[in-house]
């Protein structure tokens, strides 16, 4: 499998990836050796053994080229009184500022990511599929990244065109006299392969390298892709166990004598504290985290020698044991550019190996008190110019802030404004008849924010805004559902794949139940509670249930939905979102944030 990135392109090498000219034999080598590299050698004046490599870290950026809105663009840090506040962040015009002066007095230093960089975009980034991303990270120097599911929300087709360039196949090129080149750094796809060929859609793994330090990077997403991803994104795809694959192509690297080895991993977990700046180890090695990167980390080979992961928009920073038990470095940095991982790798020049012992690691804020980036104010300004037409166009009015990724509770107020949208656009019997509709909760992406995002005025919703929130544009289904199912959708809700981590259906008005968190499992729905306008739910009537393409294919975990019959495709949910916001808001009569009080909590 060769290592070198884009071979289809002819593209000086990048910073990262070349090999001074030059540099065959070892007293070049040693000549051409950075002041800045660690000299822990013979104690003689000898050659440097040891030299520190800066690895910078991010993941789940998901197209948020401008600073994001509302709560979802702010981070939690703990104060050394103990409190905890609330600070801004994100932008890409500041997080290319922080990587750039992290950068500063490394040279060795390499940019990793842990995926999902683009997807679920803002209009800015999503309306031109993400094309304006891509040019953003070609511009951070990015090294490297995972996919993460996301990244598959188009297609293996689409994926493909971000990586290797070209116009859209539909709506073709965007300026008049430019071409879309595609990324100058690998996606890595290891455990993605071609159900008809069985090789990997994209490149595995790929080794950077400089003055003679090779570092390999083996790049993964979550297994479980296809229940999070709508069926026409992963079709012809399979996925493979993270495990497995990544200890698969570590022995392929340790082979060819790549020793150093990082692994990608669109996968996370929940830390204790939602704090970026949290110690992880407290109060001993990995004791403050739990979730799916747990047992990951647990299982891969200790030959890769830490991980980069993603995918749950947390900060960590955790030393979880190998499977020889050994303190192995595990790293997260929230999402949406908010945060940047900064990991310093001694790479040992006779073993060709990491000092694992030396091993350090920190989350950094991407503070938006620092200078801005010139070159993507640049990028932005341009993009915008061409996105301002359908952005800035006018939806509804709001009288306040109304959460949705923002909000921690399990029913969500955006979440509620959005059902009720859909129930009221797909009621009508001509337009499907539904009584009811569901609406999954991660696909609410941000909050509607009160004050304006440009000259909009504070309590405007633009198109771009309202796009903010609902950026997959999916068609909406109206099925028929017997009582039975519906319950035993309610029921998957905290119970099978979702037992550890639920995900709460937003509900439309008129459904109303009992979720008590202190039972276990489907328990915890208290189905003898459930009711539709005041009436308990009948197990053998049939019901029109409302809800996105997505959950009608049963994804996230909600087969239930996915037995649907009679089925009706409707307007896109965005669509639907943006008929109910004129429909229910004027500049003197603005929407207010509606109740949450569809589902009675117990803990």
């Amino acid at each position: 499998m060769s290592a070198t990135p884009h071979p289809q392109k002819n593209r000086a090498p990048r910073r990262v990836l070349a090999v001074a000219a030059g540099l065959a034999t070892a007293g070049a080598l040693v000549a051409a050796m950075p002041a800045g590299a660690h000299d822990r050698g013979n104690g003689h004046g000898g050659p440097s053994r040891t030299v520190d490599v800066q690895l910078l870290s991010f993941n789940d950026l998901h197209g948020n080229l401008e600073p994001p809105a509302g709560s979802a663009g702010s981070v939690s840090e703990k104060q050394p009184d103990g409190t905890v506040k609330s600070v801004p962040a994100g932008g890409v015009e500041y997080l290319a500022t922080s990587l750039r002066t992290a950068r500063e007095g490394n040279p060795y230093s390499v940019t990793a990511a842990g995926g999902d960089m683009v997807g679920a975009s803002p209009l800015l980034s999503g309306l031109f599929h993400d094309e304006p991303t891509i040019e953003a990270l070609n511009k951070l120097d990015l090294d490297v990244t995972a996919v993460g599911n996301h990244e598959f929300d188009e297609g293996a087709t689409e994926l493909a065109r971000l990586q290797n360039g070209g116009c859209h196949p539909a709506e073709g090129c965007y300026e008049e006299g430019r071409t879309f080149e595609g990324a100058d750094f690998p996606y890595l796809a290891a455990n993605v392969t071609d159900e008809k060929t069985g090789k990997p859609v994209l490149e595995p793994y790929t080794v950077w390298k400089k003055n003679g330090v090779r570092i390999g990077f083996i790049g993964v997403t979550l297994e479980g892709t296809p229940d999070i991803v709508t069926a026409n994104g992963v079709k012809g795809l399979k996925f493979h166990d993270e495990i497995e694959t990544v200890n698969k192509y570590a022995r392929e690297l340790d082979r060819q004598g790549v020793k150093s080895i990082v692994a990608l991993i669109h996968e996370g977990g929940a830390p204790a504290s939602s704090a970026y700046n949290y110690d992880c180890d407290s109060p001993g090695a990995g004791d403050g985290i739990s979730g799916p990167v747990v047992d990951i980390a647990k299982g891969i080979t200790p030959k890769v020698d830490a991980l980069v992961t993603g995918h749950t928009h947390q900060a960590y920073v955790c030393t979880v044991p190998d499977p020889a038990g050994n303190p192995r470095m595990v790293t997260s940095a929230s999402s949406f550019g908010k945060v940047y991982t900064d990991t310093t790798l001694t790479y040992d020049r006779r073993t060709k190996d990491i000092v694992r012992t030396s091993v350090k690691s920190a989350n950094h804020v991407v503070s938006r008190d620092q200078a801005k980036a010139a070159d993507m104010t640049k990028l932005i300004d341009r993009w915008n110019t061409l996105a301002a037409p359908i952005a800035g166009r006018p939806q509804g009015y709001i009288s306040a802030d109304i959460e949705g990724r923002g909000s921690t509770a399990l029913e969500k107020p955006l979440g509620n404004l959005i059902a009720d949208a859909q129930l009221e656009g797909l009621a009508p019997e001509d337009k499907g008849g539904a009584v009811v509709a569901l609406m999954n909760p991660g696909g609410i992406r941000s909050d509607l924010v009160y004050a304006a995002s440009g000259a909009e005025g504070d309590g405007v919703v633009t198109y771009g805004e309202a796009f903010t929130v609902q950026p997959f544009t999916n068609m909406m289904n109206v099925v028929d559902l017997t009582g039975a199912q519906l319950v035993a959708a309610l029921q998957q809700q905290v119970s099978g794949s979702n037992e550890a981590s639920p995900k709460i259906l937003q509900v439309s008005e008129g459904l109303t139940y009992t979720l008590d968190m202190t039972r276990t499992g489907a328990d915890r729905v208290v189905t003898g509670t459930i009711r539709l306008n005041g009436e308990a739910i009948d197990p053998a009537k049939t019901y029109r249930v409302a809800m996105n393409e997505f959950l009608a294919g049963g994804g996230d975990g909600f087969a239930a939905l996915g037995q649907g019959t009679d089925k009706l495709v409707g307007p896109s949910d965005l669509d639907l979102f943006n008929a109910y916001l004129a429909a229910h808001s004027t500049a003197g009569a603005p929407l207010a944030p509606p109740a949450t009080d569809r589902i009675t909590l117990v803990r």
